[in-house]
């Protein structure tokens, strides 16, 4: 791998986007890339390296296409030879194995509320390398002695919230915050901008509320089904740090997904957050 490779990878990484690393693993016979020629393909389809060129690098490409669909990869056999059924229209004649490693996006978490729950899914991420941001519009919820780790601490109107962070960067939005009208206008504003995971907090009573408020500013059903509410695996959290537990726990499942995982399901209820930590069930 040389240098631009490796400083692509760390770029990537760093931006919180996802990548698929080709690499030949096994050469064998003529081929134009040798053991441990690497590329890079972005979500974006664009490239930085090179497995060998020609049909080969083609057909690399498309299939990190769809390993990115997938978020997931495969080995690969590649026989560079035209006159072999399955064979790529090549004339090397000798044959490689690539592997093909979909890297998921670190979790860049914007958490927007500074309350009890906030707080303690900031203590948790640290310790797994996940990145985070903290908005609210009390400043005396964002200060760095509550959220000493995070990348940002930002005191801002729930309108304004995508005008000050943008949204693309951010793997995941969790609405933690503490009055209903102020969340349904952060969902207002994500459906509209947020291209990524949206978590509510909410009491059934609440989230029925605030979904019926986005029905009536014209939010589609699909956008709505993209909030996940309850947020969390179902653990029976209660306390902020259980509910911390639950919340980071189902970051960890979006990190590493499976084929084989069942859906996580939907239908239970945790409860929310209000002003100074009250809970409401």
């Amino acid at each position: 791998m040389d240098r631009r490779t490796e400083a692509e990878i760390l770029r990537l990484l760093g931006r919180h986007r996802p990548f698929v690393r080709a690499s030949v693993v096994r050469a064998v016979g003529s081929v134009p890339g040798k053991l441990g020629s690497t590329m890079v393909v972005r979500d974006d389809g664009t490239t930085v390296g090179t497995v060998g060129g020609a049909a080969l690098e083609e057909e690399v490409k498309r299939l990190a296409g769809e390993a990115l669909e997938r978020h997931r990869g495969d080995l690969v056999h590649f026989d560079l030879a035209a006159w072999k059924a399955g064979g790529l229209p090549s004339l090397c004649g000798g044959s490689v194995d690539i592997a093909l490693e979909y890297v998921a996006p670190r979790p860049n978490v914007l958490l927007w509320g500074g309350g009890h729950v906030a707080a303690a899914v900031a203590r948790l991420l640290p310790g797994l390398e996940f990145d985070h941001s903290v908005a609210d519009d009390r400043p005396d919820f964002v200060g760095e002695e509550r959220f000493p780790d995070a990348e940002r601490r930002e005191v801002v109107a729930p309108s304004e919230l995508f005008e000050r962070f943008a949204p693309a960067e951010f793997t995941h939005l969790l609405v933690l915050g503490y009055d209903a009208r102020k969340d349904g206008e952060v969902l207002f504003q994500a459906t509209q901008k947020f291209p990524n995971t949206i978590g509510l907090i909410a009491s059934a009573a609440k989230r029925e509320h605030l979904y019926a408020g986005l029905r009536a500013r014209g939010v589609a059903r699909e956008s709505l089904a993209r909030i996940r509410s309850p947020v969390g695996v179902p653990i029976g959290a209660q306390s902020p740090a259980e509910i911390a537990v639950s919340i980071v726990a189902e970051i960890v499942q979006d990190l590493h997904p499976s084929a084989l995982r069942a859906p996580a399901p939907r239908g239970r209820e945790l409860a929310s957050e209000g002003d100074g930590g009250e809970r409401h069930a």
